[in-house]
């Protein structure tokens, strides 16, 4: 190879853009000493201004000829704050990048401010502390020793049965019948409600049919029908004190009800033509869609409850140190959410309960800062185990996850999708439970997961528990940007990939 040209060797000594330091690795953590020439920022501060120059209109200077020293004059010191700033922001990125880690976390940065005045004179370097935690190496090996158990419920019989004499119930026919109104029959009335002999506004309508006994209208409203032919009827009642209308709330009014028919309930017969009534072909289609939704709540029940025990498994069997600044952040989050939770009920911490007592400040710190600990481990090895194992989650998935969230919020579609679009953090926020789910079922398949059945009693027992209460069952993320997002959904290990 030929060697390069006099010149280029010149080039190549150059002064260094940076020198990096490192003053300390202790565990996770790392500290490094970032030292920028001031010839360097010297540099960055003439070409900066020279840019300048080419754009800057100022009186009695033609375009492009303003001199150097009355730039620096005028913008001297301004112009060296931005180039400080951006040397900075590009030395950190550089200083990290350079090394064979992954920070936890952004690096924070610690600048001896009473040098600042020379640096920014020119006379001195800028030197600088970067401080920050690394991920750490996380061996995921024996995933295929784990065992768990998976509780399951399969819908008997007779559960069905219930089922579909309830939908029978809800779906029933009914046929006119010449005699007094009886408690389950279907009146259509028109109705004009009054209150001081005046009519109200929304208290008249034509053509209603109201089932008695459903309870669907005002208390004391269906039962005064009770008896009645059709014809006139007068029904007087009182509106409940907590009536959504306030204007009416606790005022008693008087209703002119003219009712037009009467209708009978029909025993419903479970058959074919039932089950078309309802879209279906037959009534065997209908038990197996009735089944299949059952059996669809209770399997979701199973689900939860295996993932549970899974993630206890890998909590107990995977120990490792943990970035502090994450395990803090997790538990801000965490603490943050109690705090406006208590503050809402109003309610405070007994200040006469010994610390280490149930309901004690100190006690519920400890209880979730175990809890924030176990998230940020799970977080950081399910993460980890997704990443090994090669683990993507699609567009499309992500995409039916916002259409879901969509449907939470009836109304209120565009905005929702507005915010979704705004926020890249929060689209992280969607695709992370979905990437979870994923690395889950990939650890179940090499997992043995031995199925038990139980009650439904004991499937569902424990699901609709607080929240704060198996709070390890939300966990957050730790991106490819090692940022760390706090996510609203709360019911997941989060990691962006």
């Amino acid at each position: 190879m030929e060697r390069p040209p006099p010149q280029q060797i010149l080039v190549l000594r150059k002064v260094n853009p940076m020198e990096v330091t490192e003053t300390r690795a202790e565990g996770l953590a790392r500290e490094l000493k970032v030292t920028v020439p001031a010839a360097t920022l010297d540099a960055r501060l003439n070409t900066y201004l020279d840019d300048l120059r080419q754009k800057v209109r100022l009186k009695g200077f033609r375009p492009g000829k303003v001199p150097m020293a009355h730039l620096k004059k005028m913008y001297g010191r301004s112009a060296m704050a931005e180039v400080i700033n951006d040397v900075m922001t590009e030395s950190v990125r550089g200083a990290v990048e350079g090394r064979d880690e992954k920070p936890a976390l952004q690096p924070d940065v610690d600048v001896d401010e009473g040098s600042m005045a020379d640096v920014m004179d020119g006379k001195s370097d800028l030197s600088f502390a970067v401080k920050y935690e690394v991920l750490p190496e996380i061996e995921v090996a024996g995933l295929d020793a784990i065992t768990v158990e998976k509780p399951v419920y399969e819908v008997p019989e007779e559960e069905l049965q219930e089922e579909l004499t309830k939908l029978a119930a809800n779906y029933k026919d009914y046929e006119p019948v010449d005699r007094p109104a009886q408690d389950g029959d279907r009146l259509k009335i028109d109705f004009v409600g009054k209150i001081d002999g005046e009519p109200f506004e929304g208290g008249s309508a034509e053509g209603i049919d109201i089932v008695i006994g459903q309870g669907r209208f005002i208390p004391g409203f269906e039962e005064q029908l009770l008896g009645f032919v059709p014809g006139l009827a007068l029904v007087r009642v009182t509106f409940p004190e907590d009536y959504g209308a306030t204007h009416l709330a606790g005022k008693p009014a008087e209703f002119d009800v003219t009712i037009h028919e009467i209708a009978a309930p029909k025993d419903t017969v479970l058959d074919d033509a039932f089950a078309e009534k309802l879209g279906l072909e037959s009534l065997e289609k209908l038990r197996e869609a009735l089944k299949g939704e059952m059996q669809r709540s209770y399997d979701t029940a199973s689900r939860a409850k295996v993932k549970r025990a899974l993630l206890d498994a890998l909590d107990e069997k995977f120990k490792f140190e943990l970035p502090q600044k994450l395990v803090e952040t997790e538990f801000d989050s965490i603490w943050r959410q109690v705090d406006a939770e208590m503050k809402q009920k109003g309610e405070s911490f007994d200040a006469s309960l010994a610390d280490d007592a149930d309901g004690s400040e100190a006690k519920t710190r400890a209880d979730y800062q175990a809890i924030a600990e176990r998230r940020v481990r799970l977080g950081l090895l399910l993460s980890e185990v997704g990443q090994k194992a090669e683990v993507q989650v699609t567009d499309e998935e992500v995409q039916r996850a916002l259409q879901e969230r969509m449907q939470q919020f009836p109304g209120q579609e565009r905005q929702v999708l507005q915010y979704y679009q705004q926020n890249p953090q929060a689209i992280a926020s969607l695709r992370a439970p979905i990437f979870e789910d994923k690395v889950v079922d990939y650890i179940l398949e090499l997992a043995t997961v031995n199925t038990l059945p139980v009650s439904k009693d004991e499937l569902l027992k424990g699901m609709d528990e607080d929240e704060h209460d198996h709070a390890h069952d939300h966990d957050h993320d730790h991106g490819h940007d090692h940022h760390h997002h706090h996510d609203h959904d709360h019911d997941h290990h989060h990691h962006d990939h």
